[in-house]
């Protein structure tokens, strides 16, 4: 289509606004529109305009960078986002512009009110593209502009992203994020432009407008052959691809027509049950299950009054010894004598191989050193408001270093990671016996060994997990969660790591562990107490517009702030409301524990259960770092900033 001085090179229908979330549809919320791809004078501009509006490509208003300074998407009277609610579609938060009117064609009628929705903005103007998550909605786009502003997202209901974003990869070169597979940073073709980029991210050693000649000329061998610090950035972008094919966006087969409809509907979840936890199980209780022999009867029954209600203080030390596997179930009190003995000499046989090291060997054994080093660094600071683990010259802090270096024995491959130490600390707390201690901590280990691993393969299919669970309970949310670049959860890092052992008050914490040591009412319960508190936190993140920064500020102050039984009263209820549901999809299931894991076609490493981007696995979600926060004087636990990709996911 063309026009005096104008072209339209691309046009798709079906392109719509969603202006509202609320619960109940309000059918002005949905603003159905065209988008084009316009060649105007030496400008190309990228058009979204209703349907009542958008049939004369001619009668179109385009807008240039407004220079006042100003953010003309942002005021006091607007708020950035609606934080109301929508449940069939993926509703983002988004601003509503104000209509720009800078250069009027002539002739053209005054804006109805949902004209008023229209915008223009020059490719020139583009800074980013963010794709939608593959998951439970309708594709859409969000475009960011050089100035930091979002245009309102343009939700696909016939399908077109890729296409779109193929037409655009004519006039711009999109670079996929390292950080965020379905960010597109936006850069000119032009080489100065070009040349300034790279000048300003600083990815290369060289001078940058030799740098740019050449990465023109041949993109693939100029990266990877010549430039050593360049990263995976610019890997996607920068693979020979077809002539108008966006370089991370490979084009489906000619004879593969494109969906109405990008990924299914949302799940429809029925009423959130009431829940009412029990009183803890008292020593009377426990006896009760005692039978003949001292073998424990009724066990099923025992561990549902555990996880319902926890247990009595003076409990623990016997029960966490069946809840952490190293007492049987079904053994007798003789032969739980029994089995104590042999794992008291297996634990001193290991213990001995540390302390018979001399310094002069340990010198040249750099890996026991360094765990040496790392432990005692810990071990200082770990629960030292705890008057078990207060003073200078504590016993308890020498029982945790021996216990945790003695671990390096027992488990080589692992060794020690920063974080173990807030896992042993409440389990030598209630024990208060080394041994016992050990091997309790031992089969703690064996839930959370993987949070430790090197590759954090385990970390990042939990948050993914976690992403399941929250986008199907709450849609919204992990819209506005997204829409502020914390979609990624790396937020509740953690959370996970260590089982909310720095969020709850110390007591709270042998509570917490104790319910979901019993594996009801399925294998990922600490999921769901994740799900609950960013549950009871949701209208305070989006009714305050907190940014992303905003966001972690705030996760982090509700340390010691929570309480553990409104939380797992929470967390049962969204279990509760989540199986009732019949249509619950089956990834979901897997993660709940009611459907068994579906065969891999091929042999892969552990990944995230959402869908991935075709091209490229996600990186490592290691969390930012909020510098506004204050830090505790007693943790061994920090987040990490994203650059420190070789960390093993804590830091001291």
């Amino acid at each position: 289509m063309e026009g005096a001085g104008y072209r339209v090179v691309f046009e798709k229908g079906g392109v719509y606004l969603h202006t509202s979330a609320k619960k109940h549809q309000d059918p002005d919320s949905l603003i159905a529109g065209v988008i084009r791809v316009v060649e105007k004078d030496s400008d190309v501009l990228l058009h979204w305009a209703p349907i009542e509006e958008a049939g004369d490509s001619s009668q179109v208003f385009f807008s240039k960078k407004d220079t006042s300074g100003g953010d003309s998407c942002t005021s006091e009277e607007e708020p950035t986002f609606d934080p109301g609610y929508e449940p069939d579609w993926a509703v983002i938060s988004t601003v509503r512009p104000r209509p720009r009117q800078s250069e009027p064609t002539r002739g053209a009628e005054p804006s109805s009110p949902r004209g008023s929705w229209a915008f223009s903005v020059s490719l020139g103007e583009l800074r980013s593209i963010r794709r939608s998550k593959p998951g439970l909605s309708w594709a859409y786009l969000v475009l960011v502009t050089q100035a930091g502003g979002s245009l309102p997202a343009l939700h696909f209901h016939r399908g077109g992203t890729r296409a779109l974003l193929r037409v655009l990869s004519r006039y711009l070169l999109l670079a996929s994020s390292p950080q965020d597979s379905r960010l597109y940073l936006v850069f000119p073709h032009d080489s100065s432009a070009l040349s300034s980029s790279f000048h300003h991210l600083q990815l290369f050693d060289q001078d940058s407008s030799n740098v740019v000649s050449r990465f023109l000329q041949d993109p693939y061998s100029t990266t990877f052959s010549s430039f050593s610090r360049v990263t995976n950035f610019f890997r996607g972008a920068l693979q020979p691809h077809l002539e108008g094919a966006s370089p991370d966006l490979p084009p489906p087969p000619d004879d593969e027509p494109e969906p109405g409809f990008e990924v299914i509907s949302c799940v429809e979840l029925g009423p959130r049950p009431a829940v009412e936890r029990a009183p803890p199980v008292t020593e009377e209780e426990w006896a009760g299950h005692v039978g003949p022999e001292g073998r424990l009867q009724r066990v099923p029954e025992l561990k549902a009054r555990i996880f319902s209600g926890g247990l009595s203080p003076s409990l623990r030390r016997e029960a966490w010894k069946f809840l952490l596997g190293y007492l049987s179930w079904e053994g007798s009190t003789e032969e739980h004598k029994a089995h104590v003995r042999k794992k008291t000499d297996e634990y001193f046989r290991m213990k001995l191989q540390w302390k018979s090291v001399s310094p002069e060997q340990e010198r040249r054994n750099s890996l026991l050193h360094g765990y040496r080093s790392l432990i005692e660094r810990d071990v200082s600071r770990t629960d030292r408001t705890n008057k078990f683990y207060e003073g200078p010259e504590n016993p308890g802090l020498g029982l945790l270093n021996d216990i945790l270096l003695t671990y390096c024995m027992y488990h080589f491959d692992l060794g020690y990671v920063q974080g173990m130490s807030d896992l042993l600390s409440p389990i030598l707390y209630v024990t208060q016996n080394e041994v016992d201690a050990f091997w309790c901590f031992c089969g703690f280990m064996e839930l959370v060994h993987g949070n430790f691993e090197e590759s954090q393969e385990t970390m990042k299919r939990q948050l993914g997990q976690l992403l399941l669970l929250l986008r199907v309970l709450d849609p919204p949310l992990c819209d506005f969660l997204d829409s502020q670049d914390s979609g990624s959860l790396c937020f509740c890092f953690r959370w996970l790591l260590i089982w909310f052992k720095r969020e709850f008050p110390f007591p709270d914490v042998l509570r917490l562990w104790e319910v979901l040591w019993t594996g009801l009412p399925g294998p990922n319960l600490h999921l769901l107490v994740a799900c609950a508190i960013l549950d009871m936190e949701r209208d305070t993140l989006m009714l305050s517009g907190f940014g992303s920064n905003e966001i972690l500020k705030h996760i982090n102050e509700l340390t010691m702030k929570l309480s553990v039984e409104d939380v797992l009263t929470r967390a049962e209820a969204l279990y509760r409301q989540l199986t009732a549901c019949r249509e619950l999809p089956h990834n979901v299931q897997e993660v709940l524990g009611l459907a068994s894991p579906a065969e891999p076609q091929s042999p892969s490493p552990p990944a995230s259960p959402l869908p991935l981007s075709p091209t490229r696995a996600p990186p490592a979600p290691l969390p930012p770092v909020d510098t506004a926060t204050s830090t505790q004087p007693d943790s061994s636990l920090e987040i990490l900033p994203e650059e420190d990709d070789d960390e093993e996911g804590v830091d001291s």
